[in-house]
């Protein structure tokens, strides 16, 4: 297992994580995820550590809570040998006060966090969503207070904008409170957007990222190729309203190119997508979920080789698209990258 630092910071991380969102298996997108209970969460969390696997991946949202207490129970007796990542803003109610990232809403739900997961400190909270209600001051305020309370050793976001968490870090820094320190997005060979802009804020301020869907939302299983239907035990049946869009013919394009690159080395279509995802600029870790055993000890096989450079810019080629404005002006002309060097 290789170890990265989670971006400025001085805390190592695998460079693969494991997402708990199959853990409990309640509602409609969760119970699609996964459904794994207290006994096989335990194995899974066996394999991981046994790989060297370090970081555990949850959140208040995943299956109402269900996911961290089915963690806190499958770490237990452990607890010293993993890192807990766990996020908190988005609705768990219909209430006033069940969604966002106010004072009383962060307090509360980091005390709730805490007893679900049978511990006294979570190791990385990230702020699921930006609550725009909320001033950035009062949030990270309330960060200070928890992180001196000893109940948070490093603080995160996901899925913001670029504007909001470089804002985020200005105040932070004007007014001495914790720093973000990782940025939970969505990257993968059929979702490059983080490259546009926060890949570069990434690097200049020193903001690991953790990647989230490595494999574009379940479509790079190996399983979905062109001119054949979608497998009858696929989760996309039932999640794929929930996830990132994708244009079909460019899922084909990608696919094809893995598959061409899987013959080449032997290696499964996921863990070349996923290897190509840790050979990015600013990424610390990418986090694979599992149903079962076989489906991590496949992710695993990511681990302990590298694409040749050629593979990587046949991937890098098949996957592109022209970014967005202000993106694109003056990218095709010469003297573009005099002013603005590419990001990867």
């Amino acid at each position: 297992m290789e170890y990265r630092n989670l971006g400025a910071s001085g805390l190592k991380v695998s460079v693969l994580s494991f997402g708990t969102g199959t853990f409990g298996g309640q509602g409609p997108l969760f119970s699609a995820w996964g459904r794994s209970g207290v006994d096989e969460a335990r194995r899974l969390v066996d394999i991981c550590l046994e790989a060297g696997i370090n970081l555990f991946d949850t959140a208040d949202v995943y299956s109402n809570g269900a996911s961290e207490e089915i963690l806190g129970a499958a770490i237990k007796g452990r607890r010293d040998e993993v890192l807990i990542s766990t996020k908190m803003s988005l609705p768990t109610g219909d209430g006033p006060l069940d969604a966002g990232s106010s004072r009383h809403r962060l307090l509360a739900s980091v005390e709730s966090a805490l007893r679900r997961l049978g511990t006294d400190h979570i190791d990385l909270l990230q702020l699921h969503a930006f609550d725009a209600f909320t001033p950035i001051e009062e949030v990270l305020a309330t960060l200070d207070i928890l992180v001196r309370a000893g109940k948070l050793r490093y603080v995160g976001v996901s899925n913001f904008a670029g504007w909001q968490l470089m804002k985020s870090l200005a105040i932070a820094d004007r007014h001495s409170w914790p720093r973000y320190v990782a940025h939970q997005i969505y990257y993968s060979l059929l979702g490059r957007d983080y490259e546009w802009e926060l890949m570069p804020l990434a690097r200049e301020e020193g903001i690991g990222a953790l990647v989230w869907s490595p494999l574009g939302w379940g479509r790079l299983t190996g399983k979905i190729r062109r001119g054949q239907p979608l497998p009858q035990n696929s989760r996309l049946h039932a999640t794929a309203q929930f996830g990132p869009p994708v244009n079909e013919e460019r899922l084909y394009a990608v696919v094809d190119v893995l598959d061409r690159i899987a013959a080449e080395t032997g290696r499964t279509v996921p863990q070349i997508a996923i290897a190509w995802l840790l050979s990015r600029p600013s990424v610390s870790s990418v986090i694979i979920g599992a149903r079962d055993e076989a489906q991590l000890r496949d992710n695993l096989g990511a681990l302990g080789w590298s694409l040749s450079v050629d593979q990587i810019k046949r991937l890098d080629e098949v996957s592109a698209v022209m970014p967005p404005y202000p993106y694109y002006p003056y990218r095709i002309q010469a003297g573009f990258a005099r002013l603005n060097p590419p990001a990867v």
